[in-house]
């Protein structure tokens, strides 16, 4: 696919325009607003200006990016593409709004969201027109994940998409049309325990510096501190709500006490380990804790459908992990998984219980 529209001027959609066009795609942005595109003009030309001084870029190939990019305020500028990806704001009635004049303005495309945290089906019920689902990671220039939702019916087109993303240098994996998708699913319990425990008396920096000596970039409460509790809490209700309330999502009081006291993290000045974590040793246990219930998060998975090695490469590339949950279940074997998780569910507090219950995938490789 070599004509690109893109939907958004905001940061995922800036990000997703310069990928297409550096990879030579001619590209229409699209936004309601002229100013916000005049910023992503110069957001896209700072960033391409930063590679070509980092010697990442020839200067004319940055020139060339810039020049293929086209931008204008109504939809009816992405006739003629061939691929038009929404990134707008994650609601709703945006996003059914935009379909509907998308299937008008530029029939011939395959039409994509970037949504993170919406069915696609549901946006597709709303707009009463078919799409599929595309997730870029922020930033979409760097990050090498593109989530691929491909809903019944659409499955076609996947050679198509592959071939497209990776020419433009991205890693696609084939993710279900369930909350979270892959990366934002098993991410909950990389949080989720970390509160879990925060909520039995271990300290923020002892429970980060756990999992920063097992090869993690940065703890659980570092990275919410990174993206904002804010962020982190809608995404957590998203998917609690999504999952029926499911005690394996559920939503901590810590966190939505960061939230109320303004405490967001890097963004606020102040969060969990924002602006001084304080000096602690790793929290015994901590990291097993927090793998063990990444792995069996990852085992729900398989019953959609997902491959094992789909869900080790997302959790790689969407989240920097040093390895992925079923590498986790393999180094340390099943049956360590389940007797961890076993332990946890019996000492687990009446609001948590059946948090730990080891999935049955999981369950299959202990007796495998």
């Amino acid at each position: 696919m070599e004509r690109i529209g893109v939907v958004g001027a905001g940061a995922m959609g800036r990000g997703i325009a310069q990928v297409a066009a550096q990879a030579g795609c001619a590209v229409t942005l699209t936004d309601v607003s002229e100013p916000a595109l005049e910023a992503a003009r110069d957001a896209i030309g700072a960033s391409l200006s930063r590679a070509v001084r980092k010697g990442k870029l020839p200067g004319e190939d940055a020139a060339a990016a810039l020049g293929r990019i086209v931008t204008g305020t109504e939809l009816a500028c992405h006739a003629g593409a061939e691929l038009v990806i929404e990134a707008a704001v994650e609601r709703l009635d945006v996003k059914a709004a935009i379909f509907r004049e998308l299937a008008r303005a530029a029939p011939g495309a395959v039409r994509a969201s970037n949504t993170s945290s919406l069915a696609i089906r549901e946006i597709a019920g709303a707009a009463g027109t078919p799409l599929i689902g595309l997730h870029f990671f922020n930033p979409a220039h760097a990050m090498k994940l593109v989530e691929v939702i491909l809903p019944d019916g659409a499955e076609g087109l996947a050679p198509m998409l592959e071939q497209t993303l990776r020419a433009w240098g991205k890693t696609p994996v084939r993710a279900p049309d369930s909350p979270g998708f892959i990366v934002n699913r098993c991410a909950r319990p990389f949080y989720g325990e970390a509160l879990a425990m925060l909520e039995e008396g271990a300290k923020p920096a002892a429970i980060d510096a756990a999992m920063v000596a097992a090869g993690y970039r940065m703890g659980p409460f570092a990275l919410i501190d990174l993206v904002g509790a804010d962020v982190n809490l809608a995404a957590s209700e998203s998917v609690a709500r999504a999952m029926g309330g499911h005690p394996r999502y559920h939503v901590f009081d810590a966190l939505r006490r960061q939230v109320v006291a303004g405490r967001l993290g890097r963004k606020s000045g102040e969060g969990f380990v924002t602006p001084d974590p304080g000096a602690a040793g790793p929290a015994p246990g901590a990291a097993e804790r927090i793998e063990a219930a990444l792995v069996n998060e990852a085992a729900s998975l398989l019953a959609e459908g997902v491959a094992e090695d789909d869900i080790d490469t997302a959790m790689r590339l969407g989240l920097n992990f040093p390895r992925g949950p079923f590498e986790i279940a393999r180094a340390a074997g099943p049956a360590a998984i389940v007797a961890r998780l076993e332990a946890l569910e019996a000492a687990a507090p009446a609001h948590l219980k059946g948090r730990y219950a080891p999935a049955a995938a999981l369950r299959a490789m202990e007796s495998a």
